[in-house]
């Protein structure tokens, strides 16, 4: 038996995504299925897939309970099919596809995510995105050391890293100015020690000047992508808490292989991920 699924392709700084509309709540995307959509060679391709669901019908109660304050859920997958809490460049890009259909209409709303209600922001062509407060995941070892985990990226030596918690994890990494950023080989995912329990999205990070810094990342369940719109956020903040200036430097230039990220520091610990959001192409595929 075939199956036939309307679809939306979009991307953020061409970290890209395939978008499944399910406005009555009906359809239920298996791991195997948002596997063949994500895959690049038999399905569409994308880094994830994201369902467009009301809030209110989110499997999860805690999803359900935001439905008070946001219309829809974004239900975002890894592109091997596994759950994920949120995607920052995700956000944007679900909140373009809101604002195209009509689903949403006013210059800021709220959206539904398994890390808690996400504010969005139309700022001309752009989108901002308030994705919350984030955390140190190991507070006392980040302030007595720097860091708190130790990376090993190819065969060298392992880097120190900080890991930052956004809703979704990530290990953040500055890399020494003897190593090439662009030279790393992110094939195989880094190795991370103490393992986090969730799995980790690694972000290697080099200074490009004052408030402007390069990334790359791998993304747990997927591998190297061309941006990610949490890891850029936790980048920013990693940055900021070596140099000990955190909310000095409130506003961070991101640049990433897909393009431009611009990250604002906040109050309260919150921080603010703004950039492009494209929407691409729409279609239906047939899946058996």
């Amino acid at each position: 038996m075939t199956r036939e699924i309307a679809f939306t392709k979009g991307h953020g700084t061409e970290n890209d995504f395939v978008l499944v509309p399910d406005l009555d709540g009906a359809r239920e995307l298996t791991p195997e299925t948002v596997a063949a959509l994500a895959d690049r060679r038999v399905g569409i391709g994308g880094d994830g897939v994201i369902r467009i669901v009301p809030a209110a019908s989110a499997i999860e109660a805690e999803v359900r309970d935001q439905a008070r304050s946001a219309r829809w859920f974004m239900d975002y997958r890894n592109a091997d099919g596994s759950f994920a809490e949120m995607c920052g460049n995700g956000t944007r890009v679900f909140a373009a596809y809101l604002r195209r259909e009509g689903l949403e209409t006013a210059d800021e709303f709220a959206i539904a995510t398994r890390a808690g209600v996400k504010t969005v922001r139309v700022e001309g062509e752009e989108f901002a995105v308030d994705l919350g407060p984030w955390r140190l995941t190991d507070p006392m070892a980040a302030e007595r050391d720097g860091f708190d985990a130790l990376v090993h990226v190819d065969d060298g030596d392992p880097f120190s890293a900080l890991s930052v918690d956004l809703g979704n994890p990530h290990t953040v990494l500055a890399l020494p100015e003897t190593v090439d950023l662009a030279a790393i080989d992110l094939t195989r995912a880094p190795v991370v020690r103490p393992t986090p329990a969730r799995g980790t999205n690694v972000e290697l990070v080099r200074p490009l000047g004052p408030d402007h810094i390069a990334m790359r990342v791998h993304e747990r369940g997927v591998g190297e992508t061309r941006s990610c719109g949490t890891g850029a956020a936790a980048a920013a903040i990693a940055t900021s808490f070596w140099a000990g200036q955190h909310l000095a430097t409130p506003t961070w230039t991101v640049d990433v292989p897909g393009g431009r990220l611009r990250v604002r520091l906040l109050p309260g610990q919150h921080v603010e991920l703004a950039g492009p959001a494209a929407l691409v192409a729409d279609g239906t595929v047939t899946l058996p």
